[in-house]
This record gives structure tokens, sequence and C-alpha cells, in this order.
């Protein structure tokens, strides 16, 4: 499948199957993101990959709604960004997590964003605060989004490309 195709099919899997994914795809796709370009080299961007079920079940917690993926996908990879290394740790972590959403797509597996930055638990906790809390990542590190992945028990239709919205799509000038 070429890379256009990659995009038009690749869609966001909230359910997956009890498969585990190999050992040799997990490391693809840690790799992707080790590969992504980041702002003046800096390579901040921390990864933690989780498999652990009960700490999949807690990081299920991070928000009240949107992170049911997280407790029940076979890997979860937490994207972190050392804010103090990177003044674009934003947008460092937001190519890394889709350049991993990209590879999984390219392996056939599936994968969600699920944002943490700027969410809050129940209780009103900071997500990215309970995510650090979970997994011991330091403070200085920003949790910007959870990405899930798993073999997908879900089937989603392609994008459709008729809907486009090329109207938002300025030449030379707006």
């Amino acid at each position: 499948m070429d890379f256009h195709e990659l995009i038009i099919n690749r869609r966001s899997i909230r359910k997956y199957t009890d498969e585990p994914i190999s050992p040799e795809d997990v490391k693809l796709i840690l790799e992707s993101a080790l590969l992504a370009p980041t702002s003046k080299s800096a390579r901040a961007w921390q990864l933690v990959a989780v498999e652990d079920k009960a700490t999949l079940e807690v990081l299920g917690g991070c928000k009240p709604a949107g992170a049911v993926s997280v407790a029940r996908c076979p890997l979860a990879i937490v994207v972190a960004v050392d804010s103090t290394k990177s003044e674009a740790w934003m947008e460092d972590a937001s190519v890394a997590a889709s350049y991993m959403q990209l590879q999984a797509a390219s392996l056939g597996l599936g994968s969600c964003w699920v944002q943490v930055y700027g969410r809050f638990t129940a209780d009103g906790t900071p997500a990215d605060q309970f995510v650090q809390e979970t997994l011991g990542i330091p403070e200085t590190c920003s949790v910007l989004c959870i990405v899930t992945f798993g073999h997908a028990d879900e089937i989603r239709k392609p994008q459709d490309t008729e809907k486009l919205k090329w109207e938002n799509v300025h030449i030379g000038r707006w």
C-alpha cells in the first residue's frame, strides 16, 4: 500500500482483540517515533511503552471520557517531552505520535490518539499529572497523549476523499 492509500485507510481504532503485538512490531512503532523530526534536533521526547494490563486499567482513568481504549488495548505508548529541552515540545510530541500511528497502520495494526495534555480526571486532577504520577514520569516531562495500539476488533470505512474540505486550502494568499 502506498502512502496515500495508507492515510486514506488509517482510522482511529478504539476496540482491539486480545492478540498481543509482536516484539518486532513494537520495536518498529517505537523506532518510528525516534526517527521523527524535532525542533533544533532536540530529540527531547520520552516514550513509555505499557503492556501491563493493571497499569493500562489505571491509565484508562486519566479522563472521564475518551480513554476507554487505554484500559482495553494490548499496548499503549505515552508520549512526553522534556519541556526544558524543547520550546516546541508539543509539536515534537505530535509528530512522534503521528509517525507511530502511521507505522502501526502500515503493519496492519489499529491505533488511537488519546489526548492527555489540557484534560482532567473525573476528580479534577490534570490528566498529565495523573499519568506522570502513575508512571513515575519527571515533572519536567510534559505528557501530550497516550497512543493505543492493537489488532483491530472493529471495521472503519476509509476516509471519503469526496468530502475533503478543499475550500480550506489557499494558494498564494488567503
